[in-house]
């Protein structure tokens, strides 16, 4: 009877250790046990690329078993800002998400992890490194690309208006307009229903033709320079007029999808936004000829430069639990053959990374590469503005184009929004 139950535990005591190691499964190419799969949380803003970013994680994902990606995208005409802010009010504070450098770096510092030590550092193009670095030296964020913008145009539709050479100042830019007129095509896309493209996009361009942006943005803050006496803001009107009185209707009521569609279906000849467009585009009229004019305020034909910079980063939240599993699938993006290729072929974008080729751009892409070797930039400065100016100034230009107020309670405007949020 003893014999039986001693073999009877030996049995139970084999079939436990079999059943233990079979719980623990083998191991995954990241180290980990098949069984332990770890779920990060992406909340992103731009909608552009977030099919294609899907698309990218899931290759991520069947090369690192052990690693899910969530993707949640928030953008184009709603709030990310204010979501994302909600998404750590909530405590659902996602793994890695987006900050556009400069004051929104001071705002988020506490919460972002160090990334200084990353592989993919060394790789990064100088201008990629301004918006996230702090007065310390250390580096809070991954560039996402570069990017920039102006006045898209189509080519053909120039040609048939018979506009013989790209319009640089604005005498010349009006004159296009009245000819395409003439021909019953609309000049602009006017997307007025956004505050981005009106209070960010549309008005960074004032703020950097000054001869020293930053030295002009120090004297708003410190008191020493207003709106109201600079040239460049008084010209700015001038582009403004130009857009408002040679756009689609209703221009106030545009969103981000309707005038890009516009410009896509050929309904009109110009479009004033960036190379993100370029998928969406090119998904409407594959065979479009289009290319970028500036935005110019008068008729100086040293502005013939274009706004370029790293549209916002990847960053990665400290407290995360998987941060070693994110800061990978950051360094998997910009370092893979997989991950390069979304980012210039499928993404469309241009890297900020010398260890990337940008093959596979596009004509808006090509143009921002020219414009960038050719040194003909300004920079985008709405980072170093005040915290929500953005909008407010948005809203005032919205009172303009509606013919609500004139264009000296305009400049007055300005300055009253940003003393007060300062």
């Amino acid at each position: 009877m003893k014999r039986i139950l001693l073999l009877s535990m030996s049995l139970i005591l084999v079939f436990g250790i079999i059943a233990g190691c079979s719980s623990k499964g083998s191991s995954g190419s990241d180290g980990k046990s098949d069984g332990d799969v770890v779920t990060l949380n992406f909340f992103q803003f731009k909608v552009e690329i977030a099919d294609q970013l899907q698309e990218m994680i899931k290759e991520f994902e069947a090369e690192h078993p052990n690693i899910k990606i969530k993707l949640e995208t928030v953008g184009g005409g709603a709030d990310y800002g204010a979501a994302l802010k909600a998404k750590f009010a909530s405590g659902e504070e996602p793994d890695i998400f987006n900050n556009g450098g400069f004051k929104e770096l001071d705002l988020w510092k506490e919460k972002l992890a160090d990334l200084s030590g990353e592989p993919w550092v060394d790789h990064v193009l100088p201008i990629g490194k301004v918006p996230m670095t702090d007065e310390d030296g250390k580096l809070y964020g991954m560039p996402v690309n570069l990017e920039g913008y102006g006045f898209i145009y189509n080519k053909n539709l120039f040609e048939k208006a018979g506009i013989k050479e790209a319009p640089k100042t604005i005498d010349e830019l009006n004159d296009a307009a009245k000819k395409l007129k003439a021909k019953d095509i609309t000049p602009f896309s006017a997307g007025y229903g956004e505050w981005w493209v009106i209070g960010q996009h549309l008005l960074n361009i004032p703020f950097a033709q000054q001869e020293d942006p930053d030295a002009f943005i120090k004297g708003l803050y410190d008191g020493t320079e207003t709106f109201k006496d600079n040239d460049k803001f008084k010209e700015f009107k001038s582009v403004l007029d130009a857009e408002i009185k040679n756009a689609n209707d209703n221009p106030l009521t545009t969103d981000y999808n309707t005038q890009v569609t516009l410009f896509a279906s050929g309904e009109t000849a110009m479009l004033q936004q960036g190379n993100w467009t370029e998928n969406m585009i090119t998904e409407v009229n594959p065979d479009i000829n289009m290319g970028f004019l500036p935005i110019p305020l008068d008729n100086d034909e040293s502005a013939d430069r274009l706004p370029v910079g790293v549209p916002n980063n990847w960053v990665l939240n400290k407290n995360s639990k998987h941060l070693d599993e994110a800061k990978m699938f950051l360094e998997w993006m910009v370092s893979s053959e997989t991950g390069k290729r979304y980012i210039t072929e499928e993404f469309a974008f241009i890297p900020a990374f010398d260890n990337i080729e940008p093959n596979g751009l596009g004509d808006l892409g090509e143009s921002i590469l020219t414009y960038s070797k050719d040194e003909k930039t300004i920079p985008w400065t709405w980072f170093q503005w005040p915290d929500g100016a953005n909008k407010e100034f948005a809203a005032t230009i919205q009172e303009y184009a509606a013919g609500k107020i004139d264009y000296d309670t305009v400049l007055d405007r300005f300055q009253k929004t940003w003393d007060n949020l300062k």
